[in-house]
């Protein structure tokens, strides 16, 4: 099934901070968690997996014995790493503790700045190899599938990555997971730039100069992992280049999850308070079904409606949390959230761990030095630029549609002055009635979320409010009937013609007062009183 995807490289935040100037001193946009798994893919095939066995000369009545040996290995290299460094290397029993928060106490206890905090190992579940007896082909054949193994999970204070943590599975095909903070590693580069910053976990309420911080996180886009991570491989995993000898495999990097964050760094909590909970309800209130998929980069019909390649749920969710409420939306394994942090940052977070809708423009895999197209887009770390551009559109459309949010002020004060009639260049327009059924349908129709980055045109509208079909000269009353409502939104500072196309879009005033009219003409009478009680 192939799905048009719609992205953009522009700098879609800056509506939103626009209309909220005063209050925000600036945006940082980056990778917040990373996930980088390092695989050697060729032994994921069970073929090409046999090959390995017989170059190393193992049979496979003789599998599960050449395969603990090297289990061995890997757990006495493990031992002897934390024994040299002396750090703790402990078993844990369950996965109810977080590994994470015990290396940050340990860290802290010993005093740690940098190096190996220590060594956790517990049995997880794994892709791995059995061997097993056909017993119609009568011989042994190789299986892969899900099994358990003891995991070691190394746990650092990286000298320029920051705390991360190395999983290394000690079973065939002994894949391994680095998990790292984009933000955290940005600390580090600003602490070797100089730059002064308040830092509250892993987000940022205050950057000496955030257009350099902007530039160092994007730096980490140009890193090239292998080289990055190789030191930190050999550390945990010294026999790695032995391991792949037989077939002179190596390790190929791929990003199993990302979060990709901006922030909106407010000056003071009490401007983020004041707002925070009106861009909540708006997007609980009025972000439907197409909206999400639009965030997200799907494809959706002009009527509005989801496009019919889509299958599967969007869904949105409101989260609790210790620092107050998140906002959720998920689509096909991807989502963008909203929340607050550390009472001043706006964080808008793109996840996305599903990335084969999306297209990056790169030559074949086949042949590298070849011409290039656009193809899928890679779960490969050497795809993660385009990944970063992706998600930063997301993000960007999101705050997009959350521009229009006012707080502070009655939908009265905001509309007053389109419920009056204008007059412009001599003609006179009436006032808008958002009261009456026919004016808030259109309002409502001319802030759908999918009409934010084309526009739309007369047409479009007509298709919409008169699906059924018509005589031409009904058509071109429709059509009338739409221009001249068209004209009178024009003439209120609604809407605006967009510069050589019969495209229309919403002013950023318009969006305001839009927004403010349906919330009033939607709301719950009962859910009023209740707020006026």
């Amino acid at each position: 099934m192939k799905i048009k995807v719609t992205t953009t490289t522009s700098d879609a935040p800056c509506s939103f901070v626009t209309r909220h100037a005063d209050d925000v001193i600036g945006v940082l946009s980056g990778f917040d968690r990373l996930r980088l798994t390092g695989t050697l893919r060729w032994l994921y095939q069970p073929s090409l997996m046999l090959r390995y066995l017989s170059r190393a000369g193992i049979l496979l009545k003789d599998f599960a014995g050449f395969a603990t040996s090297w289990t061995e290995r890997v757990r006495t290299a493990a031992h002897e790493l934390g024994q040299r460094l002396e750090r703790p290397l402990l078993y844990l029993a369950g996965s109810s503790e977080r590994k994470e928060t015990l290396a940050r106490e340990q860290a802290r206890r010993d005093g740690l700045t940098q190096g190996l905090i220590g060594i956790w190992s517990i049995v997880e579940p794994c892709l791995t190899y059995f061997v097993r007896r056909d017993r119609e082909a009568k011989k042994l054949v190789l299986h892969l599938g899900p099994g358990k193994c003891l995991h070691y999970y190394f746990y650092f204070l990286h000298e320029k990555l920051g705390l991360l943590h190395l999983r290394l599975q000690t079973w065939f095909p002994f894949a391994i997971h680095v998990c790292l903070n984009g933000r955290l590693w940005l600390a580090r580069q600003l602490d070797q730039a100089g730059i002064g910053y308040v830092q509250r976990e892993n987000c940022f309420p205050w950057i000496e100069d955030l257009a350099k911080a902007q530039a160092l996180a994007q730096a980490q886009l140009q890193s090239d992992w292998p080289v990055l991570l190789r030191a930190l491989v050999e550390q945990c995993h010294p026999h790695a280049a032995e391991l792949c000898r037989p077939l002179g495999l190596s390790y190929y990097w791929s990003v199993s999850e990302s979060e990709y964050a901006t922030d909106v760094l407010f000056n003071s909590p009490a401007a983020l308070a004041r707002l925070y909970p009106a861009l909540i309800h708006h997007g609980i209130q009025h972000f439907g079904s197409t909206d999400v998929l639009r965030f997200l980069g799907h494809k959706t019909q002009v009527n509005g409606r989801v496009h019919g390649n889509h299958q599967g749920e969007v869904l949105s969710s409101l989260k609790g949390r210790p620092e107050g409420l998140r906002l959720k939306h998920q689509a096909n394994g991807n989502s963008v959230k909203l929340y607050d942090k550390q009472g001043s940052v706006l964080r808008v977070e793109t996840t996305l761990n599903r990335p084969h809708q999306f297209r990056v423009y790169r030559a074949s895999e086949r042949d590298p030095q070849g011409k290039k197209r656009w193809q899928v887009l890679r779960k490969s770390a050497g795809d993660l630029h385009r990944r970063a551009e992706i998600c930063q559109a997301v993000n960007g459309r999101y705050l997009d549609a959350l521009a229009s949010v006012s707080a502070g002020f009655s939908a009265g004060e905001v509309a007053r002055w389109v419920c009056q009639p204008v007059k412009v260049d001599g003609r006179r327009y009436r006032g808008l009635n958002p009261w009456s059924a026919e004016d808030a349908k259109l309002l409502a129709l001319i802030n759908r979320g999918e009409w934010t980055i084309s526009g739309f045109r007369n047409r479009d509208l007509r298709t919409v409010l008169y699906p059924r079909p018509a005589s031409e000269d009904e058509q071109r009353r429709q059509t009338g009937r739409l221009t001249r409502a068209l004209a009178r939104l024009r003439a209120h500072g609604i809407i605006k013609k967009i510069s050589g196309s019969y495209r229309y879009q919403l002013t950023p005033r318009g969006r305001r007062i839009v927004t403010a009219l349906l919330a009033a003409y939607q709301a719950d009478v009962e859910k009023l009183m209740a707020l006026a009680a």
